[in-house]
Parts: C-alpha cells; structure tokens; sequence
C-alpha cells in the first residue's frame, strides 16, 4: 500500500490538516497552523495540480484543477480550513482510487502465477526434458507426476488421477482423469501420473482467458465513467469563466480591485461543488460502515449507490449457495450383505448384541453436490425401492442405534477411508466420526487414482471405490446378485445428483454410500427475500453437471438454471442479462468466478473460501459468508441513494441561493461561508444517520417483509 504515491501524499495531507485543525483550537499562533494548513496544501494538491495544468496545455480543464484554485481562493481570503478540507478530500479519493487498481493488477497477476513456470515434456523416443511452459507447442506431450501443477490445457493420453480444478469449473471434489479428458494449466494432479497432450498455446489457456477477461471487464467499466467526466468539464469551464467574469467586469467599471476580488473568490467558494460533494459521500461511507460492522465490505461509495440499483442477482452454486465440501447424505445395505457381527472399532462394543435386522437404507437429508466426479452407472429399467430422502437443508443426521447394518457398513468404509486424502474419504470418516464411530486400524492399505481405496479392516478385505470400477467399466454389474441391484440404486441416486461409491467386502458388494454438498442455511430464504426486493428471481450460474445443479436450485427456490458453464460462458449469460435490461449482481467465490464478477453491474465475492482474485476482482465481500446479507446491503444501499438524492436536493439549493445572492446582492463573506459550510453540515448529519445498527435492521426488514 505504502509503495503507491497517491497514498503516501494523501496521508501526508491528512496528517497536517488534522494538525492544523488541532493547532487552530487549541489558539496557536496563526503563523503556525496557516503554514501547517498550506503545507498540506501542497502536500495533497500538487498531484492533481500538476496534472490540471497538464490538461490545460491539452486545452481540458478539469475538476482537479478547480478543486485546487479553490482552494487557493479560499486561502487568498483567509478561509484557509475551507480549502485545506476540499484539498483532503480530493487527495484521499484518488489514494484510494490506485489502491484499489493495484490490488486488482497484484491479484491478476498471482492467477497467472498459478500456471508453472516449467513442464516435463516427453520426446518420440519417450525423453524428459524440462521446459518453460510457456514454449510449450500445441501436439507435444508432457509429463504430470503426483502434486505437480498441470502446465497446458490439454487432454489425457495415459494415466489416471483425480485433478483439483476447482479455480477452473467450481467443483469441490477433484475430478477423476483418464485417457481422452480434458484437463487444463494450473490445476492440480492428484496421486495419479498423467501423460498430457498440449491443446492450446500458453497464451490461450483458460487461466491466460480468465486474466483477459477480468482485465477487459475492468477496462469497460472505466469507458462508463466518460459521462461524469463531460459533466465535470463543463462544470468546471462555467465556474471558472463565472469567477473570472466576476473580478473583471466590476473591475473594468471601476470598482476597486479589493472588492472585485472578494466577490469573485465569494463566489468561488458558496459554488465549490465541495457541499455536493459531501451531500454524497456521508450516506454512501456511512452505509458502507455499517454493512461492514455487519459482514459486508463494500469497497467503495460507487459500488454502494450500484449496489442499490441492482434489479436481478446471479449466484454461482459450489461455495457460494452451498459449503463446498462433500457430506454422507445416505448408507445404502444391499440384502444378504456379509458384515460382521459386531462393529470394527477400536474399542468392544458394550451391551448385548441385536438380533440381526432385516437391511433397510439409512436415511439422512439430502442436499447437493458439484459435478460428479465418477462415472454414471448405465442401467435398464428395474424395480428398486426408491433411495430418495426427503426434501430439506442437509444437516449431520445420527443413525439410529437400531439400523446397525448401516454403522457397521459405515464403520468398514471409514476404516478402510482413513489413510485416503480424497475429499469423499474424508467424509466418510467425519461421517462415522459424527455416529461416534472410531474406525479400526486399517492394513495393506492401497489407493488407485481416479478409482477408490482398498484396505484389510479387522481380517475383511474392504473396497470403497467408484460404481465403474466395482461394478465393471459401464457400472452395470454383471447382472447378478448384489451387483445388479447395486447398479439400479446407484443410477437412481446419481439421477438425483448425488456422488456415489460402492462398498465391497471380501469380493461382495455390500453397499453404497451416497454423498453430496450442503446447501447453505437460509439459502432458499435468501431467494425469496431477493425476489420480493428486485422484482425478479436469481438466476443460477454453475459449471457443475445440470442434474446436481436443477437439483439444489429446487431446494433454492431458483427456476432459471444455466449448467455446464466454464468462466467465460458466465460472462457470456451476465452479459445477455444485462443486454435485456437488467443490473446484475453476481455472487461467487473462485477463480472462474472472478471474470463473471468484474463484468457484472455488482460483483460480491464470499470471503472465507473466496480466492484471492475473486476478494480483489469483487465489489464486495461477504466476509461471513451469511447469504442473508445480500439482501440485506442491496436494501441498505437503496436507502442510502435515497439520501443522496435528498442531500444533493439540499445541497444544490443552498449553493443556488447564494450564488444568486452573491451575483444579485452583495453577500458579505462571512455569512457566505455560513452558508456554504452550514448546508455542509446539514447533509453530513442527514447522511451519518446511516451509521446506527436501526439502519441495518431497518434493511434487513425491507428485504424480508414477512
């Protein structure tokens, strides 16, 4: 921060008007706090002074320029405090105008670096050879061992492994690869050797896109901005032009240079659009304060007054609408399953034992997952008891002491899950963990990449893996026993959106266990609250599988559903949104997030699991990760334009009142700088009334009528 000048000279200047402020009440000389005052005159003016005169020998004139003769007037006639204020203000705007250009330049610039900077490229005969993957050429071959960052965009040849692309697609469970997917720079192999085909050119990779994107969406909101400008320049030339005719046509009549002089720097400061300026910043900074004291960060006033004319929100699913992580969702035993007798933990099971029940499916509350990571079983028709759960916010469900089958297939799997890193073995074991399970110690453990665990729990030979591989390449089974009923439950439930993996025990299945993520608590009510605010229903954006992703938005309340989508098709459909009229908001948390974000109307990031691009690229940060606050700040920032116009109303009349008094009359100086400063602190206090926790809750009221 402290390497930006803007920041340096804007502190600068703070720190000397605040003591000349302090000097001038505690009755110093005035020598004292006038030459602290000028200082910071020059300490927080020379920039946007050098920079006027710049454009001035463009024959521009800006309202920098003006700020700064202003402020010069205001000394010129000893209302040295008015110009020092106007100069502050000025000087902390444009600190954290390059504050927050830099920090999105740094962040793009770290996405870049999650692509490496080197890659194994293999030659015909079969040859490694380190290169820069930035030479890499698109039909070469190159070489990704375990933990390795992938360094081209490319489709597998050989090998297979689970990849984390969650910065590319949003999917919180690593994707399995095998020869003929898509993989893509900078995402991360798993336990697996892959051998990668080059398919595009360093510089036309998903993340060089992303880059792109951002930086283009960035560039277009700042063209937005040339109406503001042609508004400021001709403010500035009127002004400027009414000043000077002020001093010169009185002057030309004979009226002595003094007085010339004191109506036209009168005039200069009771029009200073510094009033106006003030009218806006307190309701918009005062909002921002209290959205902050309660988990919303807006950056800027800007993006306050947008988020107040947002008419239509997008959300993205995996992380923003859900947790983003996997959960047991379901314990599915198949008849005639052999489990032990008793359950393999680590300590006896106390009490006697229960006569063997007759195996059901456990059922615990659904919600639902990214793009499923394993292949989908292909079966005919079949009769099967349905394996649905009921329609409600998943929570950590206990299994009921009397369904042991279900605890002692769940006990197997997480033993035989311990030494796995795989996200869905981790829940597993946070699974049984909950039931109070303690897993026995697993041995001859062994993983397979892209297909599942294996491991001898308490003399069984446990496999937790997926339905292709225990029921064969097509997840059909061999159409016998178990197996063919295995493969009609498991096609039900990943109909339902849900990842599923099969548990087999010395050679039989014996049960599957399906998982899924977990959909945010008070989710649905956030897209209720959004709809009755807006007028118009969210819209989903995700690039998970349609199926998990229609899923999630009938438990959400969302109708328009847009799957499959890589980062720029979100651009894309953001983009068509705002063609027809509407101001979107998005809300996201990763990578591929970040370009749908920064071409958004309003890009509000959560910030927990939110990457560093995505917090950067944002508008605003939901630093809680509590849906409800949407709602809530698009309410709080509606009432604060409210008060801008109401302020702006104030301000501008006391200004044209006494410029006609000025112009018409003669207004003494004193009165004139009563009046301007008067009508100053009129539209503060109106606007910080914004600062008290009744605004928030007022908000949150606005935004949830019922």
């Amino acid at each position: 921060m402290w390497s930006l000048p803007e920041v340096r000279w804007a502190t600068a200047a703070t720190l000397l008007f605040a003591a000349g402020g302090i000097c001038q009440l505690a009755g110093a000389p005035p020598w004292l706090w006038w030459s602290l005052y000028l200082t910071c005159y020059a300490a927080g003016g020379w920039e946007p002074g050098l920079s006027g005169l710049k454009a001035l020998r463009d024959r521009t004139l800006d309202v920098d320029l003006l700020m700064v003769v202003a402020a010069i007037g205001a000394a010129a006639i000893g209302q040295v405090f008015d110009g020092a204020l106007l100069i502050v203000i000025f000087a902390t705007s444009g600190a954290l105008e390059a504050l927050a250009t830099k920090r999105t330049q740094d962040a793009v610039r770290g996405l870049l670096d999650l692509t490496p900077d080197q890659a194994t490229r293999l030659s015909e005969t079969g040859g490694e050879e380190r290169v820069a993957a930035a030479d890499l050429a698109v039909g070469e071959v190159i070489l990704v061992r375990p933990g390795e960052r992938i360094g081209a965009d490319g489709h597998v040849v050989d090998g297979a492994s689970a990849v984390d692309q969650a910065g590319i697609t949003g999917e919180s469970v690593p994707a399995d690869k095998s020869a003929g997917d898509e993989v893509f720079a900078g995402t991360v192999n798993g336990t697996g050797v892959l051998r990668v085909r080059v398919s595009r050119p360093a510089a036309e990779t998903v993340i060089a896109r992303i880059v792109a994107m951002v930086e283009q969406a960035g560039a277009t909101k700042a063209r937005t901005q040339l109406f503001i400008e042609k508004i400021e320049q001709r403010y500035s030339v009127v002004m400027v032009a009414a000043t000077v005719a002020l001093f010169a046509v009185p002057l030309a009549w004979g009226v002595p240079l003094q007085d010339a002089l004191l109506r036209a720097m009168t005039f200069m400061i009771v029009a200073s659009p510094c009033a106006v300026v003030l009218a806006t910043m307190p309701p918009l900074l005062a909002a921002i304060a209290t959205a902050g004291r309660h988990g919303v960060l807006v950056k800027s006033a800007v993006v306050m007054e947008q988020l107040g004319t947002v008419t239509q929100v997008a959300f993205d699913k995996t992380g923003t609408l859900t947790e983003g992580r996997p959960h047991l969702t379901g314990i599915h035993v198949l008849p005639g399953a052999k489990l032990p007798e008793a359950e393999p933990t680590r300590t006896e099971p106390t009490g006697p034992e229960p006569a063997k029940a007759e195996p059901t499916s456990a059922k615990l509350p659904e919600a639902e997952l990214p793009e499923a990571e394993l292949p989908e079983a292909k079966v005919p028709e079949a009769e099967l008891p349905e394996a649905k759960v009921p329609e409600a916010e998943l929570t950590e469900a206990k299994l009921p002491e009397a369904e042991l089958p279900e605890r002692r297939l769940l006990a197997l799997a997480a033993a035989a899950e311990r030494g796995s890193e795989h996200p869905l073995g981790r829940a597993v074991v946070e699974a049984a963990r909950a039931e109070g399970l303690t897993p026995s110690q697993a041995q001859e453990f062994g993983s397979e990449p892209g297909r599942g665990v294996r491991a001898r729990v308490d003399g069984l030979l446990v496999e937790v893996a997926s339905p292709a591989h225990l029921l064969g390449n097509d997840g059909n089974g061999d159409g016998s026993g178990n197996e063919a009923s295995a493969a009609r439950l498991v096609a039900r439930l990943q109909e339902d959106g849900h990842t599923v993996v099969v548990v087999r025990v010395d050679g039989e299945v014996a049960g599957v266990l399906a998982l899924a993520d977990r959909m945010r608590p008070g989710a649905a009510g956030t897209v209720a609250q959004l709809t009755a605010l807006t007028g118009t229903a969210p819209v989903l954006l995700t690039g998970d599988n349609p199926r998990a992703a229609r899923r999630l938005a009938t438990q959400a309340g969302i109708t328009d559903v847009r799957a499959g989508l890589l980062p720029a098709d979100k651009v894309t459909a953001v983009q068509r949104l705002q063609a027809q009229g509407a101001r979107v908001a998005v809300v996201g948390d990763g990578v591929n997030d970040a370009p749908a974000l920064a071409g958004a109307h309003v890009g509000i990031a959560m910030g927990r699991a939110g990457s560093d691009l995505t917090l950067d690229t944002a508008d605003a940060v939901i630093t809680r990760d509590e849906l409800a606050t949407v709602p809530a700040v698009i309410a709080l920032a509606r009432r604060a334009r409210r008060l801008v116009v109401a302020n702006l109303v104030i301000a501008f009349t006391f200004i044209a009142v006494l410029v006609a008094w000025d112009l018409l009359g003669d207004l003494p100086l004193p009165l004139g700088v009563a009046g301007h400063e008067g009508s100053t602190v009129i539209v503060g206090l109106n606007g910080l009334r914004l600062l008290r926790d009744a605004a928030w809750r007022r908000a949150a009221r606005l935004a949830n009528p019922s």
